[in-house]
């Protein structure tokens, strides 16, 4: 069996700042990924219990009595584990709220996007602060207490030093093979963790998809998914995908929100700011976590061992993936907000992740899953820092070798592992 420890989350004091200010905290993911353990913790540190309404006799009580259970003589914060199960909450919240606006009242999670559940729309528009929690981030994996994204925004060559990373190939293609569900992490590799993921995926399609609508052709969402794995941090083509599903395109679409309904894919908006006419202002699709796109697409490191040009290729998507969720997590307890989009232009130049600031600073990186890098590999970087200016903080390309160094005026090299490893010194 896999080690089995208990992993401290970046996000549990994000929690108890966020406590301090709002009435209404919501903790949003993916099955699984740890929003009941880490709701668990926050309510032992208060004195109060949780209801979990994955518990059938929990959910029938408060369905038929919702007030009841969020009234103001409860001990607070009240904590609800999957609210959307009993959407209806949200109302009786909301009323509560009327009366007594308190920061700190309410910590509700759920497994579904705060806005795609029924009847959520406007319950609680500007009351409740939403946080996404994703799978295990490998910072948190490491035990690393550093944040890649902060030094990125602020000053991409902070993260160049003269010191090798520790991580080989063998390494990365591992932790981007196992990716980070701690249920999964939790089992061996082979047989154990492919069942751990193929019960994942009926669970979410059979329960969580189907409490949002009902999906009369549910059969196609998997298959939809496994292409999506297969291209995973990819532009998707919803027409060819239609084709390849035998549906038709506007349902697709359809079938593409909810996925990404459930935390089963993100997507990542194009970069439009830099107002090239050669923009391709089409979204990218990532699954959310690169364990689930390996199982999805048969990928493992038997097969990766034997470096034919299709495996390689998957590979080279999930570490595009495994990098852009890396960050994507940071932000969850960085200090800065920011928005994340990719940039691609007609001509091929690209970058894989634009990360721009509420006052407009921007820095980018690039990913290639080789150990070496070209002059070419920096062209899409160049073209956003001609663009943008001072604005411009820095770029860099990120690969699978051991060495960092500054390539150009704001252009740099770093190895993978120093988006959760901070250079020494």
């Amino acid at each position: 069996m896999a080690e089995k420890r208990l992993i401290a989350r970046r996000l549990q004091p994000v929690l108890a700042e966020l406590l301090a200010d709002e009435p209404v905290v919501i903790l949003t993911g993916a099955r699984t990924v740890g929003k009941s353990t880490l709701l668990a913790a926050c309510a032992e540190v208060h004195d109060v219990q949780v209801l979990d309404l994955d518990d059938l006799p929990t959910r029938r009580a408060v369905t038929a009595d919702p007030e009841l259970f969020v009234a103001s003589d409860r001990p607070t914060p009240v904590c609800i584990d999957e609210f959307q199960h009993v959407p209806q909450l949200l109302d009786a919240i909301k009323a509560e709220l009327n009366k007594d606006l308190r920061a700190g009242r309410f910590i509700l999670t759920g497994s579904t996007r705060y806005g795609s559940v029924p009847a959520a729309g406007q319950s609680l528009t500007g009351r409740a602060h939403v946080v996404t929690m994703w799978p295990l981030s490998q910072g948190e994996l490491a035990g690393a207490q550093g944040n890649a994204l902060d030094a990125l925004i602020t000053d991409p060559a902070t993260l160049v030093s003269n010191t090798p990373a520790s991580s080989t190939r063998d390494d990365y293609e591992r932790s981007v093979l196992a990716g980070g569900f701690p249920l999964a992490l939790a089992r061996d590799p082979g047989r154990s963790r492919d069942r751990w993921f193929r019960d994942f995926v009926t669970l979410v399609v059979e329960r969580d998809v189907l409490e949002i609508r009902k999906v009369r052709q549910r059969q196609v969402l998997p298959q939809i998914l496994r292409r999506l794995a297969d291209q995973t941090g990819q532009v998707v083509n919803v027409a060819n995908l239609a084709d390849a599903v035998g549906l038709d395109a506007t349902t697709v679409k359809d079938y593409l929100g909810l996925l990404e309904a459930v935390f089963l894919v993100h997507r990542l908006e194009p970069f439009t700011r830099s107002a090239a006419n050669r923009a391709i202002r089409s979204a990218k699709v990532h699954i959310v976590d690169t364990g689930l796109a390996a199982y999805l697409i048969g990928l493992n490191e038997q097969k990766l061992s034997g470096r034919l040009p299709a495996s390689l290729t998957q590979f080279g998507h999930l570490v595009e993936t495994f990098a852009v969720n890396e960050l994507m997590k940071q932000a969850g307890w960085a200090q800065q907000e920011v928005r994340f989009s990719h940039f691609r232009t007609r001509d091929h130049k690209e970058v894989d992740l634009v990360i721009e600031t509420a006052a407009g600073s921007v820095a980018a990186i690039e990913v290639k899953a080789s150990g070496t890098v070209a002059d070419n590999d920096f062209a899409g970087l160049r073209l956003l820092r001609d663009k943008l200016g001072d604005a411009f903080v820095g770029g860099a390309v990120v690969n699978l070798g051991q060495r960092s160094y500054s390539y150009e005026d704001r252009l740099h090299v770093l190895p993978l592992d120093r988006l959760w490893t901070p250079p020494a010194g």
